[in-house]
């Protein structure tokens, strides 16, 4: 009964910490709420006890947000830092919300066309090993995860050389 009561606690921190990120325009407090998001997954982890990954998710996740919030205050002039040019306006929510309904709307019918939500619950007590998971996500075979891993760190460090560039240029 505890373990749901703590699910249902972080499924709320999460969900509406993800909603507060993308709806706010200042982006020091859309990095703050993504800290909660990453923290809230981080406590999901422990409630498994998936104890390294819960460890990892706080480790290199609030290093990430803490990159965040230096290329922010780099790159953001004063005034956006300040809060003092926000304005919401109704087409663009608007618009949000049907690209999100889109969205939700190709997801399901992935899942329901892949029969993923009916084998999941048939799963419910199949465990999966944790070495299973290494292997596949570091695995350069099929199903392995390496190349694309390889990638975006070399798109994650371009991005931060290209951020160093603009902020850098006066």
């Amino acid at each position: 009964m505890g373990n749901i009561v703590m699910f249902c606690i972080f499924a709320v921190v999460i969900v509406g910490s993800a909603i507060l990120c993308v709806t706010t325009k200042r982006i020091m407090r859309a990095a703050t709420f993504l800290l909660f998001v990453l923290f809230g997954v981080a406590g999901l982890y422990f409630l498994l006890d998936y104890t390294f990954l819960g460890a990892a998710q706080i480790a290199i996740y609030a290093g990430g947000v803490t990159m965040i919030y230096i290329f922010a205050i780099q790159l953001v002039n004063k005034r956006t830092l300040q809060g003092l040019i926000e304005r919401m306006k109704g087409s663009r929510v608007a618009y949000g919300a049907v690209l999100t309904i889109v969205g939700l709307a190709t997801v399901l019918a992935v899942f329901f066309k892949n029969k993923l939500i009916a084998s999941t619950v048939g799963m419910a007590d199949a465990e999966v090993p944790m070495d299973l998971i290494g292997k596949a996500l570091v695995g350069s075979g099929k199903g392995g995860y390496v190349l694309p891993f390889e990638l975006i760190s070399v798109f994650l460090l371009a991005c931060i050389i290209g951020g160093i560039v603009i902020s850098r240029k006066e």
